[in-house]
């Protein structure tokens, strides 16, 4: 019993606080044990593993900025359209006369086969020489027959220019004059006969317009061709001021017999300023 109790002492010292003092470690052995440990971490710290990277596919956006040696996938087209080339200004003729010019803006843009034509004669001399065959106040003055080159020639208002064919300037195409040197209705641009227009006459048929054109001194819609009555009266140019407005008035007021000028009203010469 005396053995079994000092076993049992003897194990319960050795789990109890020793009794015996603790060695001091010398400073030395303390630097080499600091040395180790901080060795130890930087290798630890080396080894340690770099997280894979995974390439980027979030496409470019619309402010994202890549170098100029490289092309993006879906780079959208920022090519500058050429713009369309500026509109080039109608032709103005001047109809000198023998009471004061009047200057006339032709609508070639609008109404290209009746500008051209009216161009044509004008550039060939036609015009030059002739009268102003039948005025009426509050009305239109009437020109261009060839007949008329005689004031007092009693088929002026009948006649036309000869057959043949003329260039339209605004599509290059190439237009015809025939029976009676007539050129094609031009039923495009809708534009009235208002004062200071310059109109198309003709006997009433179908394209039996030629060389003759009448200047509007009131506004006489009932004579548009897109109008409901039977007169169809295609306007191609316009008085270009004031000044050459107020000599077609003039010239619709003198004293006529038969609607005709007693003093000829005469053409001298019309020029086109293209």
């Amino acid at each position: 019993a005396t053995t079994a109790r000092a076993k049992s002492l003897a194990s319960s010292a050795s789990r109890g606080p020793r009794t015996t003092p603790r060695t001091t470690p010398s400073p030395r052995s303390c630097i080499a044990a600091a040395t180790a440990l901080a060795v130890v971490a930087l290798v630890v710290l080396s080894i340690r593993v770099e997280p894979k990277r995974t390439p980027d596919t979030t496409p470019l956006s619309a402010s994202s900025s890549f170098s100029a040696n490289t092309k993006p996938a879906a780079a959208k087209n920022t090519t500058t359209k050429t713009p369309p080339p500026p509109k080039m200004p109608n032709p103005i003729a001047t109809m000198s006369t023998s009471m004061g010019d009047i200057r006339a803006e032709l609508f070639l843009d609008e109404m290209p086969i009746t500008a051209s034509n009216f161009i044509d004669l004008a550039q060939s001399g036609f015009y030059d020489g002739l009268h102003f065959h039948r005025v009426i106040p509050d009305f239109m003055d009437q020109f261009g027959c060839p007949h008329s080159r005689d004031p007092k020639s009693r088929k002026a208002g009948t006649g036309g220019p000869p057959d043949g064919t003329y260039k339209n300037l605004k599509t290059g195409a190439i237009e015809r004059r025939a029976g009676g040197g007539n050129i094609q209705d031009e039923y495009a641009a809708k534009i009235s006969n208002e004062p200071g227009t310059l109109s198309m006459a003709n006997t009433g048929e179908p394209n039996s317009g030629g060389s003759q054109f009448f200047l509007n001194v009131v506004h006489n819609d009932f004579l548009d061709w897109f109008s409901p009555g039977e007169s169809k009266h295609p306007v191609f140019g316009k008085a270009a001021d004031k000044a050459s407005f107020d000599v077609m008035v003039a010239i619709s007021k003198v004293k006529t017999r038969d609607d005709c000028p007693v003093t000829p009203v005469k053409m001298l010469k019309v020029t086109v300023a293209m």
